[in-house]
């Protein structure tokens, strides 16, 4: 746009918007919506766009190469410098995973698919979000994803259609996106989170008020800027990440985006005032540099991080804006001479950069070869962890057998039975039998449990019910990650225990335990209950790290003490202890396996037990699988 129709009350807005982001994520507590300050941006970045365009095509004078670049010389630079500032960065402080992850996120950032990267990333069994250095960089994929795609979707429609029935598709565009939005953000929550599709509507919400301008009075602009205020602001103190997004609840935010800019009012106090236009300018540097700086504090463990980590932000922002975003490059008018320029010459280098480190795995070659074998050892799960574990509902019947026709053999569990299926299957083979897993993420022992109507609940029921009927099945192993299914994690608390109060759904769930297991035993020869795997409270990559920073062992490293696992998980040891289970149930004891008198191990005889902090690796499963055939 053109420097006479600068709209303080939109960079206001931005203002507004970064800021929110900035304290979800360095006081998510205080702030718990402070995400939608994203999109907040996107409303934003739809008025914009599609002003560029239209008024273009209006006065016949828009020009596709030139909207390109212009997009290029904002994004990229900035972008750019960030990047190759994280890659020395990880030389210098990454180890060869980690490297490596930072070297793929920058590939996927320099080339704007870095949301499809963390889509595929995302779900339960996810890197955690802190281990991710330009997670942020999602969002600016999907907005050049759709720089890319709008004008192209513009110039179409010109040749067909006058330029109010293009406006008028533009709102449909935007009540259609929204509502497969809504129904994305249910069935397809991570995707929904990522992609495109189901983020137009946000900007096409915009390009709604560029379309269709409001002619009103002061009084009813300033009514207007004071609802959209009101509704930017309840999203970010009443909405939290629990909520399913970009689903109905996004409106909020959007809709309050699209009121303040609506309203156009230059002169309002609350989006025209110093500090706010200081940011706004700003505010895309800031968003840039805020992430890095908040994993920083969580890489390295520093308390109350947020007291330097957001000034940090501002001042790396500024100069940022300064001395990288400032710069004008000139706009070629050849797309030939534009991929020779210098915003496609500064994403180039550090995506080729990253992508060497990538293949390379992080350069691993500057660590001992122990150090990278436990690293990659830590890395592997089941082959067929995405096929056959579940995280809705899926008949029994369809539940994946391992290796062998002859199936006399089933695990039944959440999540922490999935490596211990294929391990135990594996182990089976050289018997000739086979093995039927039934597996459900974050699913608790649910056995007939009659007031729980989800779809945990059902897919227990019945699937206890197929292998009940199937008389060629004669052995069950159970396992959960029993104290989660209680009380929840315990990293945000460790090595302090989290709140354990048996509260009613506990005894519930403990008493369904035992009907199950009951029921099992008359049925079955055989069932092996897995009792609780010790928590490290980090992840075991971490302690791998952890033990070359200080030159320990790498042969045994020590995960959390005996005395943490017996407190943490009392309720249910003292429970499987104190009742008399039948003679055909046994009870496999990872204390027995993993742990000394004082500590149990996140690393054992130059093997990982864990691939993460919680959930037993390959190697643990292999034990565990061999201790289960003694009986």
């Amino acid at each position: 746009m053109a420097k006479r129709d600068f709209r303080v009350d939109i960079n206001g807005l931005r203002g507004w918007a970064v800021i929110s982001v900035v304290l979800f994520h360095f006081l998510p507590h205080t702030v718990p919506g402070g995400f939608a300050g994203v999109d907040v941006f996107f409303v934003i970045s739809g008025f914009l766009m599609t002003g560029i365009i239209l008024s273009g095509m209006e006065n016949k004078n828009f020009s596709l190469l030139r909207f390109y670049m212009s997009r290029a010389n904002r994004i990229i630079p900035a972008l750019s410098v960030l990047c190759l500032f994280m890659l020395a960065f990880g030389y210098l402080y990454l180890y060869g995973p980690e490297f490596k992850l930072l070297g793929k996120h920058i590939v996927g950032s320099a080339g704007f698919f870095s949301n499809i990267l963390f889509w595929k990333e995302s779900g339960y069994f996810d890197t955690s979000s802190h281990d991710k250095w330009l997670l942020h960089t999602w969002s600016l994929s999907v907005e050049w994803q759709f720089y890319l795609l709008y004008p192209l979707m513009l110039l179409a429609l010109s040749r067909l259609l006058f330029l109010q029935r293009i406006k008028a598709i533009l709102v449909a565009g935007t009540l259609v996106g929204f509502l497969f939005s809504c129904f994305a953000a249910n069935n397809w929550p991570e995707a929904s989170y990522y992609l495109l599709p189901t983020r137009a509507w946000e900007m096409l919400l915009g390009g709604v008020a560029y379309a269709y301008p409001l002619r009103a009075s002061n009084v009813t602009r300033t009514v207007l800027e004071s609802v959209g205020l009101t509704l930017i602001a309840m999203s970010y103190f009443l909405i939290n990440s629990t909520v399913p997004w970009p689903g109905y609840h996004a409106v909020v935010p959007t809709l309050g985006a699209y009121l303040v800019i609506l309203a156009n009012r230059q002169d309002s106090r609350i989006t025209n005032n110093r500090f706010l236009q200081f940011v706004g300018k700003r505010s895309y540097s800031i968003y840039l540099w805020h992430w890095p700086i908040v994993v920083f504090g969580f890489h390295f463990g520093y308390d109350n991080w947020w007291l330097p980590g957001i000034p940090l932000s501002l001042l790396l922002g500024w100069l940022s804006y300064k001395y990288v975003e400032s710069i004008n490059f000139r706009n070629y008018e050849t797309f030939h001479r534009a991929f020779l320029s210098k915003p496609v010459f500064l994403a180039v280098i550090p995506g080729c950069l990253a992508f060497a480190i990538y293949i390379s795995n992080g350069l691993e070659a500057r660590f001992p070869k122990l150090f990278n074998d436990l690293h990659h050892m830590a890395s592997l799960t089941s082959p067929y962890r995405s096929d056959c574990h579940i995280s809705s509902y899926r008949a029994p019947e369809e539940s994946c057998e391992y290796f062998s026709d002859n199936v006399t053999w089933a695990t039944l569990g959440d999540s922490h039975t999935i490596e211990l299926a294929y391990e135990l299957a594996i182990q089976l083979r050289e018997k000739g039998q086979g093995l039927k897993h039934f597996s459900f993420s974050g699913c608790p022992p649910s056995f007939e449990l009659e007031s729980d109507s989800s779809e945990c609940a059902a897919w227990y029921d019945d699937s206890f019910q197929y292998i009940a009927n199937d008389p060629d099945i004669r052995n069950v192993v159970v396992g959960h990650r029993w104290s989660f299914a209680f009380w929840g994690d315990n990293i945000e608390t460790y090595p302090e225990l989290p709140s354990q109060d048996v509260s009613a759904s506990v005894t519930v769930m403990v008493q369904s335990m035992d009907k199950l297991i009951f029921a099992l035993a008359e049925k079955k020869e055989r069932v092996f209950v897995l009792l609780p795997m010790p928590e490290l409270g980090v992840s075991v990559q971490n302690l791998i790290n952890d033990a070359l920073d200080t030159d320990l062992p790498l042969e045994l490293i020590r995960g959390t003490s005996l005395d943490y696992y017996r407190k943490r998980n009392s309720l249910i040891l003292n429970h499987f202890d104190a009742v008399n289970y039948p003679e055909n149930v046994y009870l496999i004891e990872p204390e027995k396996l993993f742990c000394d008198s004082e500590y149990c191990y996140a690393v054992q005889e130059s093997k990982p037990l864990y691939y993460d902090d919680d959930h037993p690796s390959l190697a643990a499963a292999e034990i565990l699988s061999r201790e289960i055939l003694k009986h």
